[in-house]
């Protein structure tokens, strides 16, 4: 049954919402209708905000982790412990290692995993420049932080094949993290002691 609008407007608003992930048409249009109640310059200002982010926000040059200037807090604060490199599939990922306070080293966002299913390489990832930061001399440690998943330990062994050749140290997090679980939906308690047991990486 098609979904009858009275406007025009409203329909092509509700059209653009529920473009974004887990958005179906219904929520799309209740969104649509809260923002039409609220005051014009409300509404103003929430799509200024998504404008300008989508024009202005970058990604740090050192890490690729989503920040407002060219290298991001993490790696501009000389307080972190830069002989560790936390290496996450994604933005959420350094979030939510974050959150639990229990690391002090830099990251790597990849930017995602090996997944020949969805056509994703290694050559689509940040892996190249992940070894040009170990080939420079200062990192001693590479945590690899990713998921629970086959896809993750796919990437995890190509990664440890590129870094053969450097004299720095593997390791994974502790398996308090169940097979097929996400970093992004880990609890804070558990991301935190896995962090701190983590284990050599041993390549089979």
């Amino acid at each position: 049954m098609l979904q009858q609008y009275p406007s025009a407007l409203l329909e092509k608003a509700v059209g653009e919402f529920s473009k974004l992930p887990g958005i179906g048409r219904k929520t799309a249009l209740r969104l649509v209708l809260f923002l039409l109640r609220q005051p014009v310059a409300d509404v103003e200002v929430f799509t200024e905000a998504l404008a300008q982010m989508r024009r202005e926000v970058k990604y740090c040059k050192v890490c690729h982790n989503i920040s407002d200037t060219d290298v991001c807090p993490i790696c501009a604060d000389n307080r972190r412990d830069r002989s560790q490199v936390c290496v996450v599939e994604n933005v959420q990922d350094v979030m939510a290692v974050e959150n639990t306070q229990q690391y002090r080293g830099l990251y790597h966002v990849l930017g995602g995993v090996i997944s020949p299913v969805e056509g994703i390489g290694p050559s689509d990832l940040q892996i190249d420049s992940l070894v040009e930061r170990v080939a420079e001399g200062q990192v001693e440690e590479v945590i690899l932080a990713l998921g629970s998943t086959m896809e993750g330990d796919t990437t995890n062994f190509y990664i440890s094949r590129k870094l053969a050749p450097y004299d720095v140290q593997l390791s994974v997090l502790a398996r308090g993290i169940s097979v097929g679980d996400e970093l992004e939906y880990t609890d804070e308690v558990t991301l935190g002691r896995s962090i701190i047991n983590r284990t050599p990486f041993n390549t089979p």
